[in-house]
């Protein structure tokens, strides 16, 4: 935990992923954040448990908010680019299709954009701590 706002902390993130990317079978996805986002990364999450500044903390996200995240991130998109793409072949062979495929992932982007900010205030789908540990050195 990096600071307290009144029911809320500032939490920073220090390890992503499952914890299984050394081991035989782990996607190797922490590989990727490490390539991507060099610096940890501060989200800010519910306090129930009355977390002090210094402390290890468990966050949790809900699970209806990872399910719906994850239709709109990478479903919708690849579903959308598709039906535009077949859309645009259907109108205009192989330059309608890529035309519809760009117009539907364009769409797709924009209503995600849309989305995200709708339920960006819900506490329906806020990060939460669930647990404090030990305290860290900050």
């Amino acid at each position: 935990v990096r600071a307290l706002e009144g029911d809320e902390a500032l939490v920073e993130v220090l390890g992503v992923g499952c914890g299984r990317c050394h081991e035989p079978g782990g996607c190797g996805g922490h590989y990727l954040t490490q390539a991507l986002c060099g610096a940890p990364t501060t989200y800010r999450a519910a306090n129930p448990v009355g977390a002090q500044v210094g402390e290890e903390v468990l966050v949790g996200v809900p699970a209806r908010a990872v399910l719906i995240g994850a239709t709109l991130a990478y479903t919708l998109p690849v579903l959308v680019l598709l039906l535009g793409a077949l859309a645009g072949m259907a109108l205009g062979g192989d330059i309608g299709a890529m035309l519809g495929g760009g117009f539907g992932l364009a769409s797709a982007w924009l209503f995600v954009r849309y989305k995200g900010r709708l339920v960006a205030g819900n506490p329906h789908f806020r990060p939460q701590i669930l647990a404090s540990g030990s305290t860290q050195h900050q």
